[in-house]
């Protein structure tokens, strides 16, 4: 008998304000075309005012655990992946915890950008293997407008701001590849690219900073360093691309997702895509496209999915589930 960590509920929430690619052309030297043709965005959301991210991540919670057909108080622990905390400490977690009335878990955040809901998956899934928590809640959630250069048309036209969430919960299986729930993860980073992706402030900056990248490189990276990390986790439990019936990537740009998936020989049949209506909600894109894509009737019980994600650090993985 193998202990799994098995997908119970899943929800996503957006902020109210749709942003299209148009609204840009008003102030940046940039078209809906220009954006469209070279990352698939067309739209994306935007946090109001005094909307931050523990907000988010809340509403995306309590839609988890309601598809769940479960409370706050039937979890165990709490990872959230967010690289845009409300405050330094404490952490997101914490207050999503308050918020949705658990008082007998425990709570805590994952940093590792865009690829942080891939690390809180993983890390989700030790808890549960290790006996030291039954259900876990496990959220990506981002307020990516709150660190844009608004003058850099090659970053800003990009991010959006969105929460997704599964539960996972611990369940008996045969420890086969037939048996729902996690069955293999990939996790990798690489500190000497560190200056490819990153926020100018911080702590040592005493100022919050502006995402600054370099977007040939980050390019180049993510679809040699996404193709291998899913062939490494798929590769961990015997399965292949054959095997797979969907692809849930990291919703950064659809020239990526693309070739990552013709990287992997699967056809985007295969692949859910939502960047076209979020554009880039780092650490959220995942939980959101995995929420999107069982909304849409793609994601069904017993499909096999592949999640994968690169972000900054560099920082990369991936998971191989049975939905």
């Amino acid at each position: 008998m193998t202990i799994r960590a098995v997908v119970k509920g899943v929800g996503h929430f957006l902020p109210e304000r749709v942003v299209p690619n148009v609204e840009f052309e008003k102030s940046l030297d940039t078209t809906d075309e220009w954006i469209k043709s070279r990352s698939g965005i067309e739209r994306r959301h935007f946090a109001a005012p005094g909307e931050n991210t523990s907000h988010l991540a809340t509403k995306a919670a309590l839609a988890a655990l309601a598809d769940a057909g479960l409370t706050g108080e039937d979890i165990d622990a709490i990872i959230l992946a967010t690289s845009t905390p409300d405050f330094t400490f404490p952490s997101a977690a914490t207050m999503v915890q308050d918020a949705i009335g658990n008082t007998k878990g425990f709570a805590f955040d994952v940093q590792a950008v865009c690829a942080g809901f891939v690390f809180a998956m993983a890390n989700a899934d030790a808890l549960i293997m290790s006996g030291q928590a039954k259900r876990v809640l496990v959220i990506g959630a981002e307020t990516f407008s709150r660190i844009m250069d608004w003058s850099d048309r090659s970053t800003c036209v990009l991010f959006g701001d969105g929460a997704g969430a599964i539960v996972l919960e611990a369940t008996d299986g045969d420890g086969t590849t037939a048996d729902r729930g996690i069955l293999s993860t990939d996790l990798n980073s690489d500190g000497r690219y560190r200056d490819l992706l990153y926020v100018d402030g911080g702590v040592a900056t005493q100022n919050t900073g502006v995402l600054r990248m370099e977007g040939k490189e980050v390019f180049r990276h993510a679809v040699e360093k996404l193709a291998q990390t899913a062939h490494t986790a798929l590769d961990k439990v015997g399965l292949g691309a054959d095997d797979v019936d969907w692809v849930v990537p990291h919703q950064a740009n659809i020239r990526i997702i693309q070739s990552t998936a013709k990287k992997l020989g699967i056809g985007m049949d295969r692949v859910v895509v939502t960047v076209q209506d979020h554009g880039n909600t780092s650490a959220a894109s995942i939980p959101l496209a995995l929420s999107v894509g069982k909304a849409r009737g793609q994601i069904k019980t017993g499909d096999l999915v592949v999640t994968e994600a690169i972000g900054g650090g560099l920082a990369w993985g991936s998971v191989v589930l049975r939905w």
